[in-house]
């Protein structure tokens, strides 16, 4: 599925008018109709519902919403943040035709407007029709005065296309913003539903359909969400003869003797993905911690200086590398001079697809050359910070243009991790997850990522593919741990060792399709 931005959405709103005929009336009598569906859902037995409109587009929508629930029998009010010769003449058709069947709305200019919107903690929901996916500007009079009632009120919301002021295309807050129980969208998800206070404040979401042609809607964007069956059908397969060595070689230089765990996180992954062959390079402490929780993997004794990897052995690395046909450089490592030198020196004669994580990315921020080889980058927020050299809240302002960004500088495959991890290369679109939790917020999760992208790239994906992926299949397995482990408290380990039911689950979904 596609993801939209305010201009795509209002333009293919535009073509599915002027091009195949639906008119806008159309449109929008279904757009209200799906919101009314979400009502129903919430409130089965009918109940007492505030439905506040705007002057826009989206007012009407929310028009619809009143008259659809007074003729179901559900007690409404209908609270305009506008004065009535203000609506657009969509808005306006659909107030007149809800008022002729029964709908009352009070404009904001009638003394009944706060005397209603007071006893806003006495209804059962509130619909917010206020602003649509246009909004930019920082919200303020009657609308700003609308929000800041509807949160204060701490009634059940659910928002039409887009919680109002929340910005559609980042996910920014346009001062204040209506927090949602539920948001219906219409045509296309849209970008605010995967970055800033828009994930957060749409609440649990839907596409609904409502009308605009398949072929618009199927038109590509910018970016996409991925979904099971893409991944299924990109998933290598395992033949019945093969042997070990068909199945992917993985090499993990990692770990440090301060941080021993990251390199067994990452290894345990890769056995768990499938790797028919994995070694971890590493100093002995590091070797030991992996050979007592990993048992199955190879182990490539690197020298070491003050517990982190010495600069000499690159060349037991390169030595080797036409064993190995993938590799995973960086968890635990830390940034120290000799791990810096080691990492120049080892990736100017590295050719095999790899991975790069962890202190490795710290090490390209501090100007190592990536290697010559295909490549994944797999920063977080803070590392993509250092990569871009600029801040935390510029790179979360607008993750789809960090992402964007990235690839153009880097000029190699960039996946930003955070709750819908993004995935980006160069001439192809953002691919953005949708599986994973907020259980996988924490330490060492990454590394199990790494191993899990490491292997696919073993087994010849492309690095676009296997980052794509091998976030969805990670985040499927954080998903597995959160069911029957439960939400938080679920540890890397687990989610490495859930891995192989979740690729069952991945593939057995598919097929019963």
């Amino acid at each position: 599925m596609w993801i939209s931005t305010a201009e795509h959405s209002k333009q293919i709103d535009k073509r599915a008018s002027e091009e195949f005929g639906v008119p806008a009336k159309v449109l929008m009598e279904r757009a209200g109709l799906a919101v009314f569906d979400a009502v129903k859902d919430l409130l089965p037995q009918g109940g007492r519902i505030t439905v506040f409109c705007g002057k826009g587009n989206n007012g009407g929508d929310g028009f619809v919403v009143a008259r659809l629930a007074v003729d179901h029998q559900f007690k409404v009010d209908c609270l305009v943040a506008a004065e009535e010769d203000a609506l657009t003449p969509e808005a306006h058709e659909q107030m007149r035709i809800a008022r002729a069947q029964g709908v009352q709305p009070i404009f904001y200019s009638d003394a009944r407007w706060m005397r209603k919107a007071e006893g806003l903690g006495c209804r059962d929901l509130i619909v917010d029709a206020l602003l649509g996916t246009g909004a930019r500007c920082e919200v303020k009079g009657p609308i700003l005065e609308s929000i800041r009632l509807i949160n204060r009120s701490g009634v059940p919301v659910v928002a039409v296309d887009v919680p109002s002021g929340i910005c559609c295309n980042t996910g920014e807050e346009l001062g204040e913003s209506v927090w949602a129980l539920r948001t219906v969208t219409f045509g296309l998800p849209k970008r605010f539903l995967f970055e800033g206070l828009g994930l957060e404040h749409a609440g649990y979401w839907t596409v609904s359909e409502i009308g605009i042609p398949n072929s618009l809607l199927n038109e590509p964007t910018e970016a996409r969400l991925v979904d099971c069956e893409w991944v299924s059908n990109l998933l290598p397969e395992r033949l019945r003869d093969c042997h070990k060595g068909d199945n992917g070689s993985v090499l993990i230089v990692a770990g440090s003797r301060s941080m021993r765990g990251a390199a067994a996180l990452a290894a345990k992954a890769a056995v768990r993905s499938g790797a028919g062959l994995v070694t971890v390079a590493g100093i002995p402490d590091v070797m030991d911690s992996v050979s007592a929780i990993v048992p199955e993997v190879v182990l490539l004794p690197l020298p070491e200086i003050d517990g982190v990897i010495a600069p000499e052995a690159a060349e037991i690395i390169l030595s080797q590398q036409n064993k190995y046909h993938s590799a995973l450089f960086g968890p635990g490592m830390t940034h120290e001079l000799p791990v810096l030198d080691f990492l120049s020196a080892v990736w100017k004669g590295w050719t095999r697809p790899c991975l790069i994580d962890a202190d490795a990315l710290n090490a390209v921020s501090k100007g190592i050359k990536l290697p010559e080889a295909e490549c994944v980058l797999t920063p977080h927020p803070g590392e993509m910070s250092r990569l871009l050299h600029c801040s935390i809240a510029e790179i979360q302002a607008d993750r789809f243009r960090t992402v964007t960004q990235a690839v153009e500088e880097l000029r190699c495959c960039v996946l930003l991790k955070g709750p819908y991890t993004i995935v980006g290369e160069p001439g192809q679109p953002m691919i953005v997850n949708c599986t994973g939790n907020p259980g996988l917020a924490s330490a060492g999760m990454g590394d199990v990522l790494g191993g899990v992208i490491a292997t696919l790239l073993a087994q010849d994906l492309p690095t676009y593919f296997a980052a794509s992926c091998g976030m969805y299949w990670h985040g499927m397995s954080g998903d597995l741990c959160a069911d029957e482990i439960g939400p938080i408290g679920y540890s890397a380990s687990d989610v490495a060792d859930k891995l192989a039911k979740a690729r069952c689950r991945i593939v057995s979904t598919c097929h019963r399709k």
